[in-house]
C-alpha cells in the first residue's frame, strides 16, 4: 500500500457520543496494523449539540440540516477526504451536506442495505430496527424497496419499547435488561417473517449484533466501520460525489 492511496475520514460525530465512539473503537480493531501509522486517519467532529433529530422530524422544523451543513464543511476545510455521519436517523437531513461539501459522502443507509447482499442475499423480508423519526420519514423503507425487498418495521408497542431502549443506551444504560430487550425486538420482527434484521440506529450495535438471533443482523455501524477503512486504505475506491 503506498502512502498517496490513503485517505483521511472526516467523522461527523456526537449523535450520539458513544456511538461515535464506537465507530471509531470498530475502525481501529479492523485495522490490520503493526504501527501507529498504519491506523485510519479519522478527523472526528464529536457534536453532540446537533439539534434534537426525532423533535425535528416530529415537528416539521429544519434546524438540524444547517447545523449538519456547517460540521460537514468544517471536516472538509480541515483536510477530510470523504465523509461519514455515525447516525442512521440525520440521513433524512443530508441535502445540506451534498449542497455544502465537494468531497463524496459515505450514505449509512445506503450501505447498510446493500450489506443484505452479502449476508442474506436471498432475503425477500427486512427487518428494520431504528427511531421512530427514521421510520416515520420512510428513509429506510424506501432503500429496503429499491433493493427489491419487502420491509418490516416495529409497529405500537414494539416501536415505544424499541424508543425506549435506544434511549436507555443513549443515557448510558447497557445492560443486560437492556440487550435482552433489543433481541426481543428482533424476535418479533422475525416472528412477523424477517429474513434478516438491519440494527438501524447507531445505538442499537452498541448491546445487541445479532449473536443469538435466529437471522443474519446487520450492524449499521459494523458496515460503516469496515467501508470507512476500505475507502481509507484505498481498498475499494471512493464514491463519486
Amino acid at each position: 500500500m503506498t502512502e498517496n492511496t490513503q485517505k483521511t475520514v472526516g467523522v461527523m460525530g456526537g449523535m450520539g457520543p458513544d456511538a461515535t465512539v464506537d465507530f471509531m473503537a470498530r475502525v481501529i480493531a479492523l485495522t490490520d496494523s503493526n504501527s501507529d501509522q498504519e491506523h485510519v486517519h479519522m478527523i472526528v467532529e464529536q457534536n453532540p449539540t446537533i439539534p434534537d433529530r426525532q423533535t425535528a422530524i416530529r415537528e416539521g422544523t429544519d434546524d438540524v440540516s444547517d447545523a449538519l451543513a456547517a460540521m460537514a464543511k468544517r471536516l472538509q476545510d480541515a483536510g477530510a477526504d470523504f465523509l461519514v455521519m455515525v447516525c442512521n436517523t440525520a440521513h433524512v437531513f443530508i441535502d445540506g451536506v451534498y449542497a455544502s461539501t465537494t468531497i463524496p459522502f459515505v450514505h449509512l443507509i445506503e450501505e447498510s442495505v446493500n450489506e443484505i447482499d452479502v449476508v442474506s442475499p436471498d432475503a425477500k423480508k427486512v427487518g428494520v430496527m431504528a427511531t421512530t423519526g427514521c421510520l416515520n420519514t420512510g428513509i429506510y423503507q424506501d432503500a429496503v424497496i429499491s433493493s427489491g425487498r419487502e420491509a418490516l418495521v416495529p409497529e405500537g408497542d414494539d416501536m415505544q419499547e424499541l424508543m425506549d431502549l435506544i434511549k436507555a443506551v443513549k443515557a448510558g444504560d447497557k445492560g443486560e435488561e437492556i440487550q435482552n430487550g433489543m433481541q426481543t425486538s428482533a424476535n418479533h420482527l422475525v416472528d412477523r417473517g424477517a429474513d434478516v434484521i438491519i440494527a438501524g440506529c447507531t445505538e442499537i450495535p452498541i448491546v445487541f449484533e445479532g449473536e443469538n438471533c435466529d437471522v443474519p443482523v446487520v450492524s449499521s455501524t459494523g458496515v460503516l466501520a469496515q467501508r470507512t477503512l476500505e475507502l481509507a486504505k484505498g481498498i475499494k475506491p471512493l464514491p463519486p460525489k
